[in-house]
């Protein structure tokens, strides 16, 4: 074989490489654009202090735009508490939703919120990986919601949104299983997003709180429109 046979050999194999790269970058930038939902994978990193609900939809906002997922405007799935108190499942938009894999999570608000289709190989982040889950080290299954399961706020004086995702200190926020795992079968231990509350050393709304049962600071991310 001639040396410029083997040159043209090359040539032909580095440009059909580059087409085939050409080809998966541009699959993934349409799945990017496509996707309606998914989990941050990285939180402010003030634990619960979130700079309120205005910061934590910047935090998508953010997230999203850094994979390309542009042109939409951005939620977080977050409850607040008292006099204006608002719920998680009216900030989201009326779906449906789409991981950056293209698979449906949900059509709607109602079957969010019911029989919907978020597992752990489901609730992707925006880079369209999945979020370590009970068994993995670390875990970071506890999502931020502050909300009760069929996405209202809570009531009563027993803080579950770390004082409305302004505190890094005390408090509480009620976290969800993205992987829909727990210590037990029940239906808490399973659910998205009412699990359990925070906890921990620090007063229970710190980062290294969340992390110590789990967590990492992180939210679910919706587009509405």
């Amino acid at each position: 074989m001639t040396g410029k046979t083997l040159t043209l050999i090359a040539s032909t194999a580095v440009a059909s490489a580059a087409v085939l790269s050409l080809g998966t970058t541009g699959a993934a930038h349409a799945q990017a654009a496509a996707m309606t939902f998914f989990i941050t994978s990285s939180g402010p990193g003030k634990g619960a202090d979130l700079g309120g609900l205005t910061g934590a939809d910047a935090q998508c906002q953010k997230l999203a735009q850094a994979v390309g997922a542009t042109g939409k405007t951005w939620r977080a799935y977050l409850s607040t508490q008292g006099q204006g108190a608002v719920n998680a499942k009216d900030r989201v938009g009326k779906g449906p939703w789409q991981n950056a894999k293209g698979v449906v999570v949900a059509k709607d608000v109602p079957e969010l919120h019911g029989t919907n289709n978020l597992t752990k190989q489901t609730a992707l982040s925006e880079k369209g990986e999945v979020i370590n889950g009970r068994g993995d080290t670390p875990n970071r299954h506890d999502i931020l919601t502050g909300s009760q399961a069929d996405g209202t706020a809570f009531t009563g004086a027993d803080d579950r949104t770390c004082g409305n995702w302004t505190s890094s200190t005390q408090g509480a926020a009620m976290l969800g299983h993205s992987d829909r795992t727990g210590l037990d079968e029940s239906a808490p231990a399973k659910s998205w997003n009412a699990s359990h509350p925070s906890r921990g050393v620090e007063g229970g709304c710190s980062q290294a709180d969340l992390k110590s049962t789990g967590g990492d600071g992180l939210l679910y991310c919706f587009a509405v429109n």
